[in-house]
């Protein structure tokens, strides 16, 4: 009876586990379409109205091809009849936003996991407390007292939420650093169009400062050949000079021996 009962309840725990799997599953593939529905409609052909004055000045903006009865009724009553204004449709073509798609899709999910699971943990650590057993600190002791241990518990305590935060960490910046480098190339072309005789200014005193330093480098290379070269010259007279000087007096003996 008992084994009946334990096989009952694995057989349940299974089954919940499947119930889960495929729940967490649909909601994952919901999550995805909608977030490829929502940067879909970023994309394609966007028209918009511009009402502009006699002098070309902007008065009046909104989104669509056509004005509605209540736009034209909100015009009318906050700058007048519309026929003293110019209407002018302007369509572009919005590529599909890859980059925003991609963020998401991968950074909400993950997120999302993330999330759940922290919450999850402070509420078994508030409900039951943190427990550390003691053969586990142990084995950690024990493996930190070499270097492969080192290695093998940061490898063990490395998790799968440790890969989480650094998958999230870099779609973060897969978004925000080509963001910040494309608004600040804008903010600098429009500062270098705006201010073009000071920028001119300080390129051209860079310019004159880096061949000021070229110009010093090389005269400091030729200097230290210089010397090099005068060194190299008084090693060589000076061995030439001790060589001569030896010479006279090895021969010496030489002779006066053939002479006796």
């Amino acid at each position: 009876m008992s084994q009946q009962v334990r096989l009952l309840d694995v057989f349940e725990g299974k089954r919940y586990q499947k119930i889960v799997l495929a729940v967490s599953v649909v909601a994952f593939l919901f999550l995805e379409l909608l977030i490829y529905l929502a940067a879909a409609g970023q994309a394609g052909q966007k028209s918009t109205i511009i009402v502009t004055d006699t002098n070309g000045t902007k008065v009046y903006e909104t989104a669509g091809t056509t004005l509605t009865s209540y736009e034209r009724l909100v015009f009318e009553n906050t700058f007048g009849p519309l026929q003293n204004y110019r209407i002018q449709l302007e369509t572009e073509s919005v590529p599909f936003p890859f980059r925003a798609w991609v963020s998401a899709a991968v950074g909400i999910p993950i997120g999302l996991v993330l999330l759940v699971s922290f919450l999850v943990r402070v509420y078994l650590s508030l409900l039951y407390g943190e427990e550390k057993e003691e053969s586990e600190e142990s084995l950690g002791e024990a493996e930190t007292r070499n270097r492969f241990g080192a290695l093998y518990s940061s490898f063990r305590r490395f998790s799968v939420f440790h890969a989480g935060f650094m998958a999230l960490v870099a779609v973060l910046l897969f978004w925000i650093v080509p963001n910040f480098l494309q608004d600040f190339t804008k903010v600098s072309v429009a500062a270098i169009k705006e201010y073009k005789w000071f920028f001119m200014g300080i390129a051209v005193f860079m310019a004159i400062l880096i061949t000021w330093v070229i110009y010093l480098r090389y005269r400091i290379s030729k200097q230290m050949l210089d010397n090099q070269l005068d060194l190299e010259k008084f090693r060589v007279e000076k061995q030439l000079l001790i060589q001569s000087e030896t010479s006279p007096l090895l021969a010496g003996p030489v002779n006066d021996t053939q002479e006796q």
